[in-house]
C-alpha cells in the first residue's frame, strides 16, 4: 500500500509540474510572441520614421534649392542694377566732363552767351551791305571743316564752335557764301563785327602762346649748358693723351742724346766700331794741348 500510495503521490507531483511547465512555456511563448509584436511594431515604426525623415529631408533640401535659386537671381538682379548704375554714373561724369570741356572751350574762344545775342541782330544783309571788297587774288585758298585756311589758329578755333553751337551764324553761312560773297570775305566781315566781343580772349590766347613759346626757350637754353661743359673735359683729356705721349717720346731722345751722342743715331763709326776715326780726335785734342803750351814756355824764357 505505501509503495502504491508513493506512486499515485508522484504521479499527482509528476503531472502537476506538468501543468506548471505547459503554463510557464504558454507564458513564455505568449511573452515571445508579445515580444515580436512589439518588435515589429518597432520595425515598422523606424521604418515609418525613416520614410518620413527622408520625405522631410527632400522637402527641406527642394526648399533650399528654390531658395538658392531665388538668392541666386536677385544677385544677378542686383549686380545687374548696379553695373547698370556704375555705367550711367561713368556715363553722366564722361558726359559733364565733356561738358566741362566743351564750356571751357567756348570761353576760351569767346563763344559767350553776349556774343550769341549780338549775333541774332546780324541779317543777309549786315553781310552784303558791308563796306568791304572781296579778294579774289586768295579766293582759291582751300578750306577744311568749313572754316577758311587763311584765318589764324585762335579764329579758326572760334569760328568751328561758331558754326557747330550759334546756328544763325551756320545759316546766314549757308546762305551767303559762295553765291554771294566768298567764304574769306565772310569772315573777314564777321570778324570786324564781333571784334569787340571776341579780341580780349584772342588777345588773352595768344599772350598764353608767346609764353609758352618763351618758356619753351628758356627750358632749351637752360639745358644747353650742361651739354658745352661735358665737351672741353673730353677734349682737355684728349690734348692731354698727345702732350704725355710727346713727352716720353721726347725724355727717350733725351737719353738717347745723353748716353750715345747726339749724332749716334747718324754716325756708322760707332755702330761699326770706328776707332780710327775716334783715336784721330784725341790727336787732335793733344797738339791742340801742345800748341797751347808753347806760347806760356816762350814768355818763361823772355823772363
Amino acid at each position: 500500500m505505501d509503495l502504491w500510495q508513493k506512486a499515485r503521490t508522484f504521479a499527482e507531483e509528476a503531472a502537476r509540474r506538468s501543468q506548471e511547465l505547459t503554463k510557464e512555456a504558454a507564458k513564455r511563448s505568449s511573452e515571445i510572441t508579445v515580444g515580436s509584436s512589439k518588435l515589429s511594431d518597432i520595425v515598422s515604426e523606424a521604418s515609418k520614421r525613416s520614410k518620413k525623415i527622408a520625405a522631410e529631408a527632400s522637402k527641406r533640401s527642394k526648399e533650399f534649392a528654390t531658395e538658392a535659386s531665388k538668392r541666386a537671381d536677385q544677385i544677378r538682379l542686383e549686380a545687374a542694377k548696379r553695373a547698370d548704375a556704375i555705367k550711367s554714373l561713368t556715363e553722366n561724369i564722361s558726359l559733364s566732363e565733356t561738358m566741362r570741356k566743351e564750356e571751357e572751350d567756348l570761353e576760351r574762344f569767346g563763344v559767350t552767351e553776349e556774343l550769341r545775342e549780338f549775333v541774332q541782330q546780324i541779317t543777309l544783309s549786315t553781310f552784303r551791305d558791308f563796306p568791304l571788297q572781296d579778294d579774289s587774288e586768295v579766293s582759291d585758298i582751300p578750306t577744311e571743316s568749313n572754316v577758311r585756311k587763311d584765318l589764324n589758329e585762335w579764329q579758326v578755333k572760334h569760328a568751328s564752335l561758331v558754326l557747330s553751337t550759334v546756328k544763325e551764324i551756320s545759316k546766314l553761312r549757308y546762305e551767303l557764301c559762295p553765291r554771294i560773297m566768298k567764304e574769306r570775305k565772310f569772315w573777314r566781315i564777321y570778324f570786324i563785327l564781333v571784334n569787340s566781343h571776341v579780341e580780349p580772349y584772342e588777345k588773352r590766347h595768344m599772350e598764353n602762346v608767346k609764353l609758352k613759346s618763351l618758356e619753351q626757350v628758356n627750358d632749351a637754353g637752360a639745358k644747353e649748358p650742361s651739354t658745352v661743359e661735358i665737351n672741353p673735359k673730353s677734349e682737355a683729356k684728349d690734348s692731354n693723351q698727345p702732350s704725355k705721349a710727346s713727352m716720353s717720346s721726347a725724355t727717350e731722345q733725351d737719353l738717347d742724346v745723353f748716353l750715345l751722342g747726339e749724332d749716334s743715331d747718324d754716325d756708322p763709326g760707332l755702330l761699326d766700331g770706328g776707332d780710327g776715326e775716334f783715336d784721330d780726335d784725341l790727336d787732335k785734342m793733344d797738339s791742340s794741348d801742345d800748341e797751347k803750351e808753347k806760347p806760356q814756355k816762350i814768355s818763361e824764357v823772355d823772363k
